[in-house]
């Protein structure tokens, strides 16, 4: 089965194709196709990436996989949310991962309650009029550090502590970030809906 993704991130890519190997998909990037970045119009996670869906599915004929990501932070009621990627331009500073970072820092800055949660939605189509489209949430909660730490991943993953390790994203080997991040668990949910709604055959194998 040939799924076009909403994306045209390579690193994305080789992410979901390894994570949904096991059924025997494949996963083609858009940008490949010919088609471009869809609107993002919404303020939640799950309302975009069901428009990326259908945009891809609309202008591939193809079943569609889309994601959307970011980082919800107690404090700030859950911002910055869907505007993760842009968060460093509210403050002057240009678009960019070290630039998020040291904005996040900036803006927490005597900040007691530093809970976080990264959240990852992924939504499959089988076409435009899917009414029934495969929604997965992974969501990992952590706290914000007062500085970054590691050299791995990217984002907020130097300053995304996770109890559970006892380390930052960043400090993680990326195999064990990848298998327990917030996009490890969504790709883990949508592998088994996949499975049971749309490939009922394969998982007989």
């Amino acid at each position: 089965m040939k799924i076009v993704l909403a994306s045209n991130n390579r690193g994305k890519l080789a992410e979901l194709q390894a994570m949904l190997a096991p059924l025997g998909v494949e996963l083609v990037r858009q940008a490949d196709l010919g088609v471009g970045e869809a609107e993002e119009p919404h303020r939640t996670f799950v309302e975009n990436a069901l428009a990326k869906a259908r945009f891809a599915s609309q202008h591939t004929g193809l079943p569609a996989l889309a994601d959307d990501a970011g980082l919800c932070v107690d404090a700030f009621g859950g911002l910055p949310g869907v505007d993760t990627a842009y968060y460093a331009t509210q403050f002057g500073y240009d678009k960019g991962d070290d630039n998020n970072v040291r904005a996040l820092l900036e803006q927490m800055q005597g900040q007691q309650q530093r809970r976080a949660a990264m959240v990852s939605t992924l939504v499959a189509v089988r076409s435009p009029q899917d009414p029934e489209p495969l929604i997965a949430v992974g969501r990992v909660v952590g706290e914000i550090t007062t500085e970054p730490r590691g050299s791995h991943g990217f984002g907020f993953d130097p300053v995304m502590f996770i109890p559970e390790f006892g380390q930052t994203f960043a400090e993680l080997p990326p195999e064990v970030k990848n298998a327990h991040s917030h996009r490890g668990r969504a790709a883990q949910q949508m592998l088994a809906l996949m499975r049971e709604r749309w490939l009922p055959e394969a998982s007989k194998k």
